[in-house]
Parts: C-alpha cells; sequence; structure tokens
C-alpha cells in the first residue's frame, strides 16, 4: 500500500497538531507498515479515506488509535538509574525538609508521558521506603498521564514480564512485586492505588491543575517533538512547578543552552529557581 506525499504530509500535520509528534520524512516507511493492518480492517484502500475516517471522527477514539500505532511504548523499570538515585539521595530529601519547614504534607510528582507505569511505580516504592512508617500521614501518590489509551490499560493493571523488572535491586522487587502467572510480576496493591493515572494530551494550551508540582518528570517524551513544541511544553512546565522544584528529561534530550527558565543541575535534570 503506497502512500502518496500528500497523503503523507496530511497525516504528519494531524499528527503534529493534535500530539505533538513530529513525523520526520524518514518515518514515512513507518508510519505506512503501522497503519496497514488497522485500514484493512477498516475496509479502507487508501491513505485518504483514512485520513477522512479520522477527520470525521469527533469523539478522539480513532485518533487515540491512531497515536497508540506512532508512539512507542519502550520502557523497563529502573530505566537511566541515574535519576531514581538522585531522586531518592538528594531530590525527595530536600522536597521533604522544605514542605516540614513550612508546615506542609503534600508532596506532588507528575509523571507525564507515563507509558506503562514502570516510572510512577518506581518513584512510589522509593518514596515509600524514604518516608516509612510516616507516608500514611502525608498527602503523596502519583500523578501519571499518558496520550496512549493502550500503554495506560497495562499501567493500571501492573502486571510486567519478569525481564522488565529484574533491573530494580532485589530489596524492592522482593518487598513490592508478587508472582502473577507464569513469566510475570504484578505490582503490589498498596502501591498500585497510589498512582493516578489519567489520560491526557501534553498538546493542551492551558493545564488543569490547581496545584504546582515539586517534581515532574517527562523523559524520553520530547524527543518526539520539534524545537517551538519543546519550548511551548517546557513554559507550560514550568508555570506548574513550584520554586526550587525539579524538571527530569531524558538522557537523550536537553532544554537547551538558550532557555532561563530553569537552571541546569546536571544531564537531564533542571530545578525551578526559588522565589
Amino acid at each position: 500500500m503506497a502512500i502518496s506525499d500528500q497523503e503523507f504530509g496530511q497525516l504528519r500535520d494531524l499528527i503534529q497538531a493534535r500530539f505533538g509528534i513530529n513525523l520526520t520524512e524518514q518515518k514515512r516507511s513507518l508510519l505506512v507498515g503501522r497503519l496497514q493492518k488497522l485500514m484493512r480492517q477498516l475496509n479502507l484502500a487508501t491513505f485518504s479515506s483514512y485520513y477522512e475516517y479520522l477527520s470525521n471522527d469527533k469523539t478522539e477514539g480513532t485518533l487515540s488509535e491512531l497515536v497508540d500505532l506512532v508512539s512507542t511504548n519502550h520502557t523497563y523499570f529502573n530505566r537511566e538509574k541515574d535519576h531514581f538515585d538522585y531522586f531518592s539521595a538528594i531530590a525527595l530529601p530536600k522536597v521533604v525538609a522544605k514542605l516540614k519547614k513550612e508546615n506542609r504534607k503534600d508532596l506532588r510528582i507528575w509523571c507525564a508521558g507515563c507509558s506503562t507505569g514502570e516510572e510512577p511505580y518506581t518513584l512510589l516504592m522509593l518514596m515509600m521506603e524514604y518516608l516509612g512508617a510516616d507516608y500514611s500521614s502525608w498527602d503523596a501518590g502519583i500523578l501519571a498521564t499518558d496520550i496512549s489509551d493502550r500503554a495506560l490499560t497495562i499501567a493500571r493493571c501492573g502486571t510486567y514480564a519478569n525481564d522488565r523488572v529484574m533491573q530494580l535491586p532485589d530489596p524492592l522487587r522482593k518487598k513490592y512485586f508478587i508472582r502473577a502467572g507464569d513469566g510475570e510480576m504484578a505490582v503490589v496493591d498498596n502501591i498500585k492505588k497510589e498512582a493516578t493515572f489519567r489520560r491526557f494530551n501534553l498538546m493542551n494550551t492551558s493545564f488543569p491543575f490547581k496545584k504546582p508540582f515539586q517534581m515532574i518528570f517527562c523523559r524520553n517524551v520530547m524527543i518526539y517533538f520539534d524545537q517551538p513544541t519543546r519550548e511551548a511544553l517546557v513554559s507550560r512546565y514550568h508555570q506548574h512547578t513550584e520554586p526550587g522544584g525539579y524538571l527530569f528529561i531524558g538522557h537523550s534530550e536537553t532544554l537547551g543552552r538558550t532557555q532561563s527558565l530553569y537552571r541546569y543541575l546536571k544531564p537531564a535534570l533542571y530545578q525551578k529557581g526559588e522565589l
């Protein structure tokens, strides 16, 4: 099934406008390959007819199906371990100490682009380890959002193949997982109930959050966006970060040397200035 320049342009522009994902010419064959099976199921013979099908759907259901096909949900527990080490050893203790000093116990962390849930679950385990018996006295938990319904379904289930879990340190694996069938492990319920999974499009021009976050994790998401899209998103993150709060991005990403909203701490880690 061939795609014309015009058809590729239409789909590319739609995907960028709605999801921020920048499909370069190199991704053309990937798009064709991933859409062919779906189009056969829908009995659509051309990419123009598929574009019409998308344009006529007001529910966003078909767009959600499309983003599931073009986005990559590749992740595993403890991916980019440096971040989790920094979170445990420096960021979390500093944030907790600051909140205690201000007589507050609202720990607000957002995983934006949480994929299949490994990142938020890992952060929750580390939070529970750090706060110990005191965890229940905090208004904590994690907000975890993604554009992909398919990824969120896996995240809410919290069951993973053994090899996805093996990157975690033994103590965390033994304490926070149970066996769940052949070659699989499941996150224990007291971790699962602390994660709030929601479908959310980062291209929304305003975010609905009433209070700012002390930490935002947006790792290996902006790699799919072009520069103007990244800059606009970082600006929205900045508006929703508490003074002194942290922004974690992927190790293959950078905010660039020209941005002045966040202070650079180390590769893929930034901090908002204090008031």
